[in-house]
């Protein structure tokens, strides 16, 4: 009994009941939305999202941020994209577009530990350039004709499901396993939480900011491979927009923008959310324009929140340590007066 209420005092699960809700809620309006089909739609359709909000997880749990998610997506899928229309390889254009993903991350993350450029302006700045180079690459057009192998393996079930959907769930739990077993794993949110005292835990800060800077381009990378095998084209405005979902996502699932705090499980689950109330406003008939009115609603809403929980961890933090110092002081009084 009191493991499930730890488990139901975590905001993963209170996250989850949301994702829950929604679908009742939907549901009863229209009864299609519960059906079998649309929830794999769901989650076929949230899987870039999803790797993208493991990717930024790693960042935000250092305490920085990465907008430049949606350029990086951009530009691996249509360099992917062009070398498979031209005839290369599947494995060619994967290992390509994950080079693009870790080179762009790696100069994000020497250009926040070496030159101690803000992580929201560098990432920003290389949102742009990586659109403009995506443009140029392309001449601006769509990358359009990609081989049907490619475009297929969207489409591959294994006993039903989704051979994608199960890869990238599969991949969120060894993550989630990392982050939360392994010793250097756990790196990335102890610098967020106290990065002064990881420095003095000799942990290698710098290193490891790096490093999430480079996983969350891979993801991207990543989701961009996904992007293009599951539209089947790459227009010049691919992932135009898509940071903003995905930051929501990812607080959404309880991952803080103060750094330190929060789960991949979390994230997911809160980028399943952002993709499912776009398919419940349909279902809803609501008109399309309400989406990006409600999308950025929802993001302010849960970045105060955000705010406000974090506030509150503090001041019981602070009363902790009041407490024991208090108590710490008791305790040698009565010694000294022995």
């Amino acid at each position: 009994m009191q493991k499930f209420k730890n488990i139901t005092k975590k905001r993963e699960f209170r996250t989850f009941v949301f994702l829950v809700a929604i679908f009742v809620v939907v549901g009863l309006v229209n009864s299609g939305f519960l059906s079998l089909g649309n929830i794999h739609d769901s989650l076929k359709s949230s899987l870039l999202y999803i790797v993208l909000a493991v990717g930024l997880t790693f960042v935000l749990l250092t305490g920085n941020i990465d907008i430049s998610v949606g350029g990086i997506l951009g530009l691996s899928a249509a360099v992917s994209g062009l070398i498979l229309r031209d005839g290369g390889s599947i494995l060619l254009a994967i290992v390509v577009a994950i080079g693009i993903g870790g080179l762009v991350g790696l100069i994000n993350g020497l250009g926040v530990t070496k030159l101690k450029i803000s992580s929201f302006i560098m990432t920003l700045g290389m949102l742009e350039i990586t659109r403009v180079v995506q443009v140029i690459y392309t001449d601006g057009q769509w990358v359009e004709n990609l081989p049907v192998a490619f475009k297929q393996i969207a489409q591959i079930n294994v006993l039903g499901i989704n051979l994608l959907s199960i890869l990238v769930v599969a991949g969120l739990i060894l993550v989630h396993l990392y982050l939360t077993k392994n010793k250097k794993g756990r790196y990335f949110s102890a610098i967020g939480d106290n990065k002064e005292g990881a420095i003095l835990l000799g942990i290698p800060v710098q290193r490891y900011v790096t490093y999430s800077f480079v996983i969350s381009g891979v993801c991207s990378a990543l989701a961009g491979l996904i992007f293009a095998s599951q539209i089947g084209f790459i227009s010049t405005t691919a992932g135009l927009g898509i940071e903003m979902t995905v930051i929501a996502a990812a607080v959404l699932g309880g991952v803080s923008l103060s750094g330190g705090v929060g789960s991949v499980i979390g994230a997911g689950i809160g980028a399943i959310i952002m993709i499912s109330i776009n398919s419940a406003l349909i279902y809803m008939k609501v008109p399309a324009f309400w989406n990006d009115a409600i999308s950025g609603t929802l993001l302010i809403v849960i970045v105060v929140s955000d705010a406000l929980l974090a506030r509150k961890a503090n001041k019981q933090a602070k009363k902790e340590r009041l407490r024991a110092r208090v108590l710490h002081e008791e305790e040698v009084s009565v010694e000294y007066a022995k």
